[in-house]
């Protein structure tokens, strides 16, 4: 099992029962899925830094990432409907945890001048949005092969109702949020 699983199952559920009055034990809110998006606006150029997003999304991962099209054409950006123009990975079950695990104890403690993510990118369903600069923080990217330093979103999807619920869960999960 797990060790996030572990601490989720061990001591959140019962932490987070106590604090919000919780009767039932299916209440607790807990994670639902990630959701990891890489948007590769160059890609309507030169597609072959699509395929190394993708490359270095399946290895941050774990898993094969699919292409993300676009909806609409747009003449300033010269991008066309249906144009390939990022890519995305939906993470459940034990992938999700291990992702999480690895992005709280290992990537962000990484990230240059590091003081805690926002408390305030939630969305108010009580789903947390987080957004990275640089793909070189993970340990699986090796630094001497990357060409080009890309962002990528990670949107954390929880059953919590309210921001709150949400954020006491991340904050028993270890999300080390800005003081």
């Amino acid at each position: 099992m797990n060790r996030l699983l572990k601490k989720y199952n061990e001591e959140a559920k019962n932490n987070l029962k106590n604090k919000f009055g919780y009767t039932s034990i299916m209440q607790v809110p807990k994670v639902e899925k990630v959701v990891v998006n890489i948007g590769v606006g160059d890609a309507i150029s030169n597609p072959k830094l699509l395929d190394e997003a993708v490359a270095e999304l399946t290895q941050i991962v774990g898993q094969k990432p699919v292409i993300t099209k676009a909806k609409k054409s747009i003449a300033n950006f010269k991008l066309r409907e249906g144009m390939p123009i990022g890519c995305k990975v939906t993470l459940r079950g034990e992938r999700m945890y291990e992702f999480l695990d690895k992005l709280i104890n290992v990537s962000l403690p990484r990230v240059r001048d590091f003081r805690g993510v926002s408390e305030t990118a939630f969305d108010g369903r009580g789903n947390y949005t987080l957004g990275i600069k640089e793909q070189i923080i993970f340990p699986e990217i090796n630094f001497d092969k990357v060409n080009k330093v890309r962002g990528m979103d990670i949107v954390i999807v929880t059953t919590a109702n309210t921001n709150d619920e949400a954020k006491a869960l991340l904050s028993e999960l270890g999300m080390p949020f800005a003081k």
